[in-house]
């Protein structure tokens, strides 16, 4: 079996650095992992999606696992902890993966101490699985002791329900042991809506169709009396999208994944956030683009959404 060969380096462990407003962006990496293309495009030819990104000879495409820093002058933020330390010896074997987020923040210069808020668009486990650390001796405990997580209620719910279709994408000690301390907030539809903000700057927003309840995590100035001005700003606004966009080869609203619990709700989904993120040249942070880790987006000659050209 072919391993994907990651050189392990500051570039490979600290993927993209920006700001939005006087907000500090810094993409780290839990480094890559391998999953089948086929599911990854779902429906999609082979034929067409192959031209974008090249698969080995298993059918494999190697993915990136990003999670964001964010500082904003009041909090560290943590956005999605890739898949962490807790997969199983086959489960390691088939998905390849590195477990490299502890050394990519220090790497960024960014201690597990410091951050005070973790925030999970769902539980899947590898978005989640740095949430906590396995031991030696088998136990398990919080990564970062200071912070206070976020996630939906609904994704725990449907995870303990270990159904059939996405049961392996569930690892509860990803989660649980955080829910039984009171370090885990779980969010839900009318708290959301009623008050969408994690801290000043931070919010969240339903988008479902990949999980029923996956939330895409706002990023940009509280407001002009909270906010200092910020002539270096690169973006006016961010968001981590999840995986309504898992990579920028998926920007086609049909371009959706064999994974996805709801596809048709996913491309609705995907039209909505369009209609607001390339007007107000939203920069889009995904989670599983190893090279392209963020990008605006805009709209091609033929009307489809591309990422747009750097000024």
């Amino acid at each position: 079996m072919s391993q994907p060969t990651i050189p392990i380096d500051d570039a490979a462990l600290v993927r993209a650095r920006t700001a939005v407003g006087d907000f500090e962006l810094t993409v780290c990496s839990d480094g890559t992992y391998l999953l089948d293309g086929g599911a990854m495009f779902g429906v999609v030819p082979k034929t067409m999606w192959q031209r974008r990104v090249a698969a080995d000879a298993e059918n494999r495409i190697v993915l990136g696992l990003n999670s964001v820093v964010v500082r904003t002058g009041r909090h560290t933020v943590l956005i999605e902890t890739g898949i962490g330390n807790k997969l199983s010896p086959k489960m390691q074997q088939i998905f390849q993966n590195q477990a490299l987020l502890p050394a990519s923040l220090a790497a960024a210069g960014t201690s597990p101490d410091e951050v005070d808020i973790v925030v999970n668009t769902h539980l899947h486990f590898d978005h989640c699985g740095w949430n906590t650390t396995l031991h030696p001796d088998g136990s398990v405990t919080p990564t970062f002791p200071n912070a206070r997580y976020f996630a939906h209620a609904g994704e725990v719910a449907h995870g303990h329900l270990q159904l059939d279709r996405d049961r392996v994408s569930y690892l509860s000690p990803n989660y649980d042991p955080l829910i039984a301390s009171g370090q885990m907030t779980l969010l839900d539809d009318a708290g959301i809506r009623a008050n969408p903000s994690l801290c000043p700057g931070i919010s969240v927003e339903l988008f479902p169709g990949h999980t029923a309840q996956m939330m895409g995590i706002h990023i940009g100035p509280p407001s002009p009396t909270e906010s200092r001005p910020a002539a270096a700003s690169a973006h006016p606004h961010a968001c981590y999208i999840g995986d309504l966009i898992p990579t920028s080869h998926h920007l086609d609203p049909t371009w959706v994944m064999g994974y996805d619990l709801d596809p048709l709700r996913c491309i609705e989904e995907r039209k909505r956030f369009y209609s607001r993120a390339i007007p107000e040249q939203w920069l889009v942070l995904f989670p599983h683009d190893h090279p392209t880790p963020m990008a605006c987006v805009a709209l091609s000659d033929k009307g489809k959404p591309v990422v747009a050209a750097k000024k």
